[in-house]
């Protein structure tokens, strides 16, 4: 059974992400630990959460949700920094954190956008998201129900 709550860079175990992350060449933890430590993003407005996925003790992945920066529209949630480690892929839990950060963040948003590469389209597109052409910043949209 996994275990979902807030987080942050110092919680033990992030660590050990980053650098599997960063052994598959994706950034977006290093991006994430960055933008924590300079202040720029530390998921604190309202609406905005950084949730982690533990398996007993241990951080097996990572998702966030934040007013979507790109959009200037405050009702614009993005699904920010999915990341779940290799050994815990292919159990639900990447699909559990974006539902997580979903299904809470109705008082706040009106969908939630994602950009994610394009062997993630399928992912996105089972939980529901709609893809979205030709936009920089988005390849998928999630309308939220009140």
């Amino acid at each position: 059974m996994f275990a979902f709550q807030p987080i942050t860079p110092d919680t033990e175990g992030f660590d050990a992400l980053l650098r599997a992350s960063l052994s598959e060449n994706h950034g977006m933890l290093q991006r994430l630990q960055e933008n924590w430590r300079n202040g720029a993003n530390r998921f604190s407005r309202p609406g905005e959460t950084l949730l982690g996925a533990f398996d007993g003790r241990s951080l097996v992945g990572i998702c966030g949700r934040n007013i979507d920066p790109y959009t200037g529209n405050p009702k614009a949630g993005r699904v920010r920094h999915l990341y779940v480690a290799p050994p815990g892929r292919r159990q639900g839990i990447g699909r559990m954190l974006v539902t997580a950060i979903a299904e809470c963040a109705v008082p706040f948003f009106g969908h939630l956008n994602a950009r994610a590469p394009e062997f993630a389209f399928p992912f996105y597109e089972r939980l529901g998201f709609s893809r979205i052409e030709n936009d920089p910043y988005v390849t998928h949209r999630l309308r939220l129900k009140a």
